[in-house]
């Protein structure tokens, strides 16, 4: 019987704000991530304008599955164990524009692993990312602990692979008898 993966249906907002100031002679508007929200049936399945001004736009951008993943469980933890853990957003720009006038930011992806926003970065694809609600957080905590197996303890380094100063403390014993800091007359060091 194959178990369904816990996943959660989610929408992305974002927007488009004017820029000012000196930045503003090369580029005039800019996107960014604003939210990510629990997905409602009320939402569609589209992108649709939810607020327009003089300085922003907001777009809602439904339908958007976050799946958690057995073999991710690392990804989530190094998420929940940040300050602050967050949505990992992958979004482009559409290459034509389809519901506006011009072309939209698109999200593409959504998640709670650090990996896959480090794989994507790597990647050089735009991420952003937005806190993530406390129930989010304790649904991702609750798969985590289930879920992460601890790294097995390694096995300690067998001390003839240690060099000889480190298996020592005051260093490797000298043959001949002569202790460390003595001169090669046998005199010993001089110590007041």
């Amino acid at each position: 019987m194959n178990v369904p993966r816990p996943q959660l249906k989610v929408a992305v907002v974002m927007r488009r704000e004017r820029i000012t100031g000196p930045m503003s002679r090369w580029q005039s508007w800019r996107w960014v991530l604003a939210d990510v929200v629990a997905h409602e049936d009320g939402f569609g399945s589209a992108a649709r304008l939810l607020y327009r001004s003089e300085s922003e736009e907001r777009w809602l951008h439904p339908d958007h599955t976050v799946q958690l993943f057995k073999d991710d469980v690392e990804g989530y933890y190094l998420n929940l164990s940040t300050s602050a853990p967050c949505w990992f957003v992958l979004w482009r720009m559409e290459e034509h524009a389809s519901v506006a006038e011009e072309p939209i930011a698109r999200p593409e992806a959504v998640s709670l692993s650090y990996v896959d926003a480090g794989r994507w970065l790597d990647a050089q694809e735009t991420v952003e990312q937005v806190a993530a609600p406390a129930p989010v957080l304790a649904w991702l905590q609750e798969f985590a602990n289930e879920h992460r197996v601890a790294e097995p303890k390694r096995r300690a380094r067998p001390e003839s692979f240690r060099p000889l100063a480190d298996r020592f403390e005051s260093g490797a014993p000298r043959s001949g008898g002569q202790e460390p800091g003595a001169d090669a007359s046998g005199a010993g060091s001089a110590h007041g």
